[in-house]
């Protein structure tokens, strides 16, 4: 079933949203401030692209994952839309689209500002503020002094003469202590240089040097910009999973942030009982999980597994498995990046449990009645008097609300008269227009009603599809094959709601089909008299009263009316 407005409970928080189809295959990846409200403008009736109706139809869930800043979700937007290529996404041409920042692999390294970094080179990012990774590669030479340029010059160069460059090409003391520190910095650990520059920003504010205080203060804040891109991509995501966890209640949800190559590639998210100890709830989920897949080289976890775990996921790996409970740096961001989107999911699945008051409705008659759920029931009633207006109804209810633009009329073709064949009839003409099936069938009938549209169904080759159920007004009992009958109590109330509105629908769709035949004039019933002759008979007679009292030679006067049909209109007189 496609994706609908009622089933999205994305959080008003930053971050990447996926629209996936029935196979999981992600379809169309996008960025938001806020995902709340950027999905939702997917379901507007007057959607800003063409392919959004499309893309839509097409999509069975979206999946979403937070971020702690709009910066963040556009460099994962631009990740994962180069890991799954989705169908509805330009891709850019150039697939390094954001910059990183490099050390060279030289004798004596040198630090780029590039879209193609080195292969061998050390490399930060990518991102998104090319501006501010500008401003902190300025800021790295001039404090540390490393070189841009091509070639080493025994002269020294430009660079060296304004202070962003300390000449090793001239003398090397010190250089690599300088790399290592600028190294430190890009990998997030930039507290010491950011409390120079604070100092050196008062300073100069209280020597009245304000213009040169402003540059400094613009300084500090490229390099946290700089550092806070790290979350999404850092030098140490190599094979790596960082775990997750919120629970509420017996509730739980482990989220699995998978990052490889240096970015964060998927998400993942399974909810389980709560064994109201966080340790042990996460051994086993690794332990379960991990059976099924290949556990990576390093794995982030809120708590220590102990060490007969960590020696099973080695052995399922056949090669070291590193488990770390990380407490700073860019693997405890990466771990607690997981469990904030842990307790989103935790609170997007709290909601659809509790949800609507509708779809508790459907929830309880789901658990009552044994199925997994009950999101798409399909009802249908007939209706008849004396044989006259034979008419037949379905009514459809997603996730316990009706859905009135699926309700479908039918007028019975064929001669039956009885209800039950009615039904049969139009219960055919409903299984011939179906791609999808609904959870259940319900009937408006008993067990004679429930017999005969399962033999339909089986004629048809489609009884394994979905549940089929018969209501019986009497004391509201449901009828089921293989199953006692049993009678409805409060949890049933969304099939006595479906029942009552197929009733409903049908009845009023069979009065307005009797008032058209009490409207209807008799002349037109009559065969051979159509609409030119039957206005040449009104302008002969001056009007209806004059056709009644004519005779069968007056009539046979009227140009176009022989003896035959003249009599027939006698006859119909006498009805």
């Amino acid at each position: 079933m496609a994706v609908s407005l009622e089933s999205l409970d994305l959080p008003s928080r930053p971050g990447v949203y996926l629209f996936r189809n029935s196979d999981g295959r992600v379809l169309y990846v996008g960025k938001a401030g806020d995902l709340h409200n950027r999905v939702r403008s997917y379901f507007a009736s007057n959607p800003d692209r063409v392919m959004i109706p499309e893309l839509v139809s097409n999509s069975t869930h979206v999946d979403c994952i937070v971020t702690n800043n709009p910066s963040e979700a556009l460099v994962l937007e631009r990740q994962l839309i180069r890991e799954h290529k989705p169908k509805y996404n330009s891709r850019l041409k150039d697939d390094k689209s954001y910059p990183f920042l490099a050390l060279t692999n030289e004798d004596v390294p040198r630090i780029l500002y590039t879209r193609h970094p080195p292969a061998d080179a050390r490399i930060w990012g990518p991102f998104p503020n090319a501006g501010a990774a500008k401003r902190v590669v300025q800021l790295l030479r001039r404090h540390f002094g490393i070189r841009d340029c091509k070639e080493l010059l025994p002269q020294g160069c430009l660079s060296m003469h304004i202070g962003l460059c300390s000449a090793p090409c001239i003398d090397g003391t010190g250089y690599s202590q300088s790399v290592a520190a600028a190294a430190q910095v890009l990998d997030g650990s930039g507290r010491q240089l950011l409390e120079t520059m604070v100092v050196e920003m008062e300073s100069q504010s209280a020597a009245m040097d304000f213009e040169l205080a402003a540059q400094t203060r613009d300084l500090i804040d490229s390099v946290q910009i700089t550092l806070r891109q790290q979350v999404i991509s850092s030098k140490y995501y190599r094979d790596c999973d960082a775990l997750g966890f919120a629970s509420r209640g017996d509730l739980a949800v482990i989220t699995v942030l998978h990052a490889d190559a240096g970015v964060v590639k998927a998400q993942e998210s399974w909810p389980m009982i709560h064994r109201q100890d966080i340790g042990e709830s996460v051994a086993c989920f690794v332990a379960e999980h991990y059976a099924n897949h290949t556990p990576p080289r390093l794995l982030l976890s809120p708590t220590p597994l102990g060490e007969w775990l960590e020696g099973w996921l080695c052995e399922r790996r056949t090669r070291p498995v590193e488990v770390r409970v990380p407490a700073r740096g860019d693997l405890a961001t990466l771990r607690k990046l997981a469990d904030q989107n842990a307790q989103v999911q935790l609170e997007r699945m709290g909601n659809k449990q509790s949800g609507s008051l509708e779809r508790r409705a459907a929830d309880d008659a789901a658990k009552l009645l044994g199925y997994e759920s009950l999101e798409h029931i399909v009802c249908f009633d007939m209706a008849q008097l004396q044989g006259a207006e034979r008419v037949g109804a379905s009514v459809v209810f997603n996730n316990g609300r009706p859905a009135k633009k699926e309700y479908r009329s039918y007028r019975i073709k064929g001669d039956a008269l009885d209800d039950l064949q009615m039904m049969r009839e139009v219960v055919g003409r409903w299984l011939k227009r179906q791609e999808s099936w609904p959870d259940l069938v319900l009937l408006d009938g008993g067990k004679v009603h429930l017999d005969t549209i399962w033999k339909l169904l089986k004629e048809n080759g489609v009884d394994d599809r979905c549940e089929l159920a018969a209501l019986a007004k009497r004391e509201e009992t449901l009828h089921r094959r293989g199953r006692e009958p049993i009678i409805l109590d409060r949890r049933g109330r969304v099939l006595v709601h479906a029942r009552d509105e197929a009733h409903r629908y049908v009845n009023t769709f069979h009065r307005r089909r009797r008032g058209r035949v009490a409207l209807a004039d008799p002349l037109q019933e009559i065969s051979g008299l159509g609409a030119k002759k039957l206005q040449v008979l009104m302008r002969h007679f001056g009007g209806r009263k004059g056709i009644e009292h004519a005779g069968l030679e007056q009539l046979t006067a009227v140009p176009g009316i022989g003896r035959a049909l003249a009599q027939r209109i006698l006859d119909s007189r006498r009805k």
